[in-house]
């Protein structure tokens, strides 16, 4: 697009320096000028970085105490249930052993748990009429279930969120619920130390094999049997079949021979959570998938003998699009499928044989797979458990056992109750908590007792103790999480206090000021030293919140007194940062609007939108303060990109991903479809179009000013043009995998991916970095006689009079926006090609946005970095994302990665998903740097302020959404709203920080040195 200066001349005339007189060193003057002035310069910079790093460590401690407190992990107990020491006594005395049964006579001495995780419930229910890729192709599940009721069962199986495989492992086998906090460490779990399933086995003896999901061999290291176990990477979600493969290659031959001494073994399969990730569940990869799983299955049941119990479950669901993480019924809907050719199953307690139709019905809790199982195995409940036994593996496959099905659920409630009292006693509860509970405990037991002595039916025991192992994990679910509100208030006020400082740097009238860095950086420092000081002498008294925290608050508290009194201590003083035009009221009331509404669970899913429309309405009023400036150019440019702005706004809305609690009046575009993780066919002429059409505009950008020459020519019109290809290619290739297009194989085009993903990368952040330092302005210089006879000059020995600087109104703003093509194509590679178009977009709004600002003559203005700062979260969203965990597009770790390698696998995935927002921290100095000369002053201030103003931008959204979630940390959608939101806005203000500090003032000052080692210091 094609663009005319707005407040400064294109050209700038240089008369040559005249003689100076032989007594004054001219030359020698200048040099030693240029170098004070250059030493100033690089001091204040480092002070700063200096004073922007400690704001990004008390954004860090503020995050960190409010998350120590909001999603803290439940107290767990470390009792173990002992074989010897039964919770309640019942008739027929306990065997009391593990060869005959701990609390209860032992079912089976055997058992094959398999895991296919992510099998979601309607996968295994027959569908008639229109189906869809994941319907009637597991079949086996349901088909014995319905042909023999007393050999297998089919239930929905209910996931406690969050639904990531770490945790659901953890219920699976301790019978507690997770804590929220524990989804951070889905990729780095810890060893579980408290009672479990897996540890009762082996202190039972049992000799144990996992084959699959290296997870388990985190959370129970030296558990199996080394020379049978064989643990496969789990988080490749672009191989489908590597880690299934193994499973069943190891898995048939020991049940198939009986080689090998096991007892139970554990098969953990993910090709089906994988090729949900990959393509999303409705998608001709989840059938086949599926289909090896039904084979894979039938084969095990041949293979079966009468002793050995079979167990096949999801550890969750998942949405659909293929993901998981959080809690919409897809989510939590799993399926558990028992087998056993004994013939013990049955359904008499309800008379319902027939698995459920949908997951609403008869559904069980995945924790109440653990009593269970081990009471069916013999060993003892674990003590932490909460679940209750499942009734269709004990009420008998005929006549209802009553008296069995009080037994069992009398022995899991009494272990309930033996827990319950140690938890209240360990966390000093008061009575009247369990008050409810413990009298529904009473009736149970009296119940118990008459049916013992035949004066009460069995039935009405096992009634009571159903009512009271419901009561009691009601009560539990509401105190599982105990917030340390202390810690919390630490977080808030440390987090505001951040906010107000930013405010007076940022916003006070008074402009940033190189001189008083010093003094502030001096006062920040002592002050810290003291706080510190003080804070280790109180914990070192053993108080309240412990030496390292109290060391730390002593630290933060003491360098914002330090920054207060330098405030104070300044003569000329700063003063409160209100805004003094109406464009910095429009930028205050936009913030605190959005602040305000995080407090609306239907705001916050509606975010998106509110975004769109306020940058809509940035863009009308822009296009009417354009139509009043004075002069025509100015008229003409703010109106122009004031509408060009609108329109890409209005073009990126179109792209979306709705989430759940957005249905039914949402459309998601993102993918092919709203049941797929894959791009539509037309979708990958997005990556070609940007190719050929984003260099070009930026390339106009540049000739409104003169400025495409020098470095410019090469980088955008070869380097950006020839990535951008190279990243359309890479999408084809891809497509072309997912569907199979090509008669290649899969590593030879997985290697063929991940070397252009390579290179695309290497050129952009390495090569383009290098570039970027070494780049000479982009400028063209020419004489009157080059424009009119270069021969007849040198034949003439004629001297020029003067010479044009082509660029120089945009010296600065021309150079570094070379910094921020770097990022445009590596976040572009990363994000699919409907998110590559959205990032192409937020290119050309940025650049219609510097000439909006110019032309309204906003530099100084807060509305330039708040618009960047929107700009980068509406595009968060139109890349693809959502403020939810299962919308992380994991697989993006594997775009240029054949396995998992730190730290850049998870440095891959933040680029993924907060590469919109990375992209505007890069671009914020050029709302200072766009149209201005190499000589003018102050820029070094004017650039901090605009960063700063930035970043307080997302340290509001941050604190906003911080607060409402500790505010709001009993509301029902907590855990699904509102604090994935304050997840979110906490990582982006961190990521936008470190890109703040590091890319964007570290580029400006490579900039700054650049432009001034050919034109002198200002």
């Amino acid at each position: 697009m094609e663009t005319t200066a707005a407040s400064s001349s294109l050209v700038q005339e240089i008369a040559p320096r005249p003689e100076a007189p032989s007594h004054v060193p001219t030359d020698d003057l200048i040099r030693r000028n240029n170098r004070r002035k250059a030493v100033q310069f690089k001091a204040s910079h480092a002070l700063l970085v200096v004073f922007f790093l400690w704001i990004f460590a008390l954004h860090a401690l503020g995050i960190y105490f409010f998350t120590k407190g909001f999603l803290l992990t439940r107290l767990v107990l470390d009792h173990k249930s002992e074989c010897a020491s039964p919770p309640i006594e019942l008739q027929n005395p306990s065997p009391g052993s593990y060869s005959a049964g701990c609390w209860y006579p032992k079912t089976f001495d055997k058992a094959v748990v398999i895991i296919i995780d992510a099998l979601r419930y309607d996968f295994t229910i027959p569908t008639n009429g229109t189906t869809h890729h994941f319907h009637n192709a597991l079949e086996v599940l349901h088909e014995t279930a319905v042909q023999q009721p007393e050999i297998a069962f089919l239930l929905p199986f209910i996931a406690d969120p969050p639904t990531a495989t770490l945790q659901r492992l953890k219920g699976l086998t301790t019978g507690t619920l997770p804590a929220f906090i524990d989804a951070g460490s889905n990729f780095a779990g810890t060893a579980i130390e408290e009672d479990n399933l897996v540890a009762q086995l082996r202190d039972a003896g049992k000799t144990l094999v996992h084959l699959g999901d290296d997870t388990w061999h985190s959370l129970f290291p030296g558990h199996f049997e080394p020379n049978l176990t064989h643990a496969y990477d789990s988080f490749n979600v672009w191989d489908l079949h590597t880690v299934d493969n193994g499973v069943t290659e190891h898995l048939l031959p020991l049940l198939q021979s009986g080689a090998g001494n096991w007892d139970v073994i554990f098969g953990h399969y993910l090709g089906v959570d994988h090729a949900g990730h990959r393509y999303g569940p409705d998608h001709v990869a989840m059938n086949e998938k599926l289909k090896q799983m039904d084979r894979i299955l039938r084969e095990i049941i041949a293979t079966l003998d009468d002793e050995t119990l079979l167990v096949v479950m999801g550890d969750h669901g998942m949405d659909t699009k293929g993901d998981h993480g959080g809690e919409s019924d897809d989510e939590v809907e799993a399926a558990l499928w028992m087998y056993s050719k004994k013939a013990i199953f049955g359904h008499g307690h309800n008379e319902l044989k027939k698995p459920p139709r949908t997951a609403k019905e008869r559904p069980v809790g995945q924790i109440d797979l653990v009593p269970t199982l081990a009471l069916l195995l013999g060993i003892p409940i674990p003590f932490n458990n909460l679940g209750s036994p499942i009734s269709e593996a004990f009420v008998g496959p005929k006549k209802p056992d009553w008296q069995k099905l009080a037994s069992v659920n009398a022995l899991s409630a009494g272990q309930i109750q033996r827990y319950q009292q140690a938890y209240s006693a360990a966390r000093g509860l008061d009575k009247d908590v369990f008050s409810a509970a413990n009298t529904l405990w009473t009736i149970a037991v009296d119940m118990w007792q008459g049916a013992q002595q035949k004066t009460a039916p069995d039935a009405e025991g096992f009634a009571a103790f159903v009512r009271y192992q419901m009561e009691n994990l009601r009560v539990c679910r509401s105190l599982w999480a105990r917030f340390d509100v202390p810690s919390m208030v630490y977080g808030i006020f440390v987090l505001g206090c951040a906010l107000v400082i930013l405010a007076f740097y940022a916003r006070a009238t008074t402009p940033f000021r190189a001189e008083d860095s010093p003094l502030f950086v001096r006062h920040i420092v002592i002050y810290a030293a003291f706080g510190l000081a003080l804070g280790l002498s109180i914990g070192m008294t053993g108080s309240s919140p412990g030496l390292l925290d109290s060391s730390l608050l002593g630290a933060a508290g003491g360098s914002i007194v330090g920054f207060a009194y330098t405030i104070l201590e300044i003569p000329s003083g700063y003063p409160l940062p209100f805004p003094n035009s109406t464009w910095g009221w429009l930028s205050l009331v936009l913030t605190v609007l959005q602040a305000i509404g995080f407090a609306s669970n239907s705001f916050t899913i509606w975010e998106d939108e509110i975004l769109l429309l306020f940058l809509s309405t940035f863009a009308f009023m822009s296009l009417a303060t354009s139509i009043r400036q004075h002069t025509a150019k100015d008229r003409v440019l703010g109106i122009t990109q004031s509408s060009f702005f609108l329109i890409c706004t209005r073009i990126a809305s179109l792209s979306r991903l709705c989430r759940e609690e957005q249905m039914p009046y949402c459309r998601s575009t993102y993918y092919s479809s709203a049941t797929a993780s894959t791009s539509a066919s037309w979708q990958l002429l997005i990556p070609f179009a940007l190719a050929i059409l984003l260099p070009s505009f930026i390339k106009g950008y540049y000739k409104g000013t003169r400025s495409y020459a020098g470095s410019a020519v090469l980088w955008i019109g070869v380097g950006l043009r020839m990535s951008l290809l190279a990243s359309a290619i890479y999408w084809v290739l891809d497509a072309a995998d997912d569907n199979d297009w090509l008669n290649v194989s899969e590593n030879t085009l997985r290697l063929v991916k991940t070397t252009i993903a390579q290179l695309v990368l290497g050129v952009s952040l390495v090569a383009g970095t290098t570039y970027y330092g070494w780049a000479t302005p982009c400028i063209s210089i020419e004489t009157p006689e080059d424009q009119e006879d270069n021969n007849a000059t040198a034949t003439q020995g004629r001297k020029p009079k003067n010479m044009a600087v082509f660029g120089y109104s945009n010296m600065h703003g021309s150079r570094y926006f070379l910094l921020v093509t770097n990022w445009l194509i590596a976040v572009i590679l990363l994000q699919k090609p409907m998110g590559g178009g959205s990032i192409g977009l937020l290119a050309l709004q940025i650049l219609a946005l510097l000439e909006i600002i110019d032309s309204n003559d906003l530099a100084r203005s807060a509305i330039g970095p708040v618009m960047l700062a929107m700009l980068g979260n509406f595009h968060f969203f139109k890349t693809g994302h959502q403020a939810t965990l299962s919308s992380i597009q994991w697989e993006t770790a594997f775009i240029a990665l054949k396995t998992i390698r730190y730290p850049w696998t998870p440095l891959l995935v933040i680029l993924n998903t907060y590469g919109a927002q990375m992209i505007t921290a890069v671009a914020v100095p050029l709302i200072v740097l766009w149209k201005q000369p190499p000589k003018k002053k102050g820029l070094l201030g004017e650039v901090a302020m605009a960063v700063a103003t930035f970043v307080l931008y997302f340290a509001m959204i941050n604190l906003a959404t911080t607060m409402w979630a500790g505010w709001l940390r009993r509301h029902l959608m907590l855990y699904r709203i509102f604090s994935p939101r304050f997840m979110t806005g906490a990582v982006a203000l961190l990521v936008v920080d470190m890109i703040g500090i590091l890319v964007a003032i570290g580029g400006f000052r490579w900039n700054i040195v650049s432009v001034s080692q050919v034109f002198g210091w200002a």
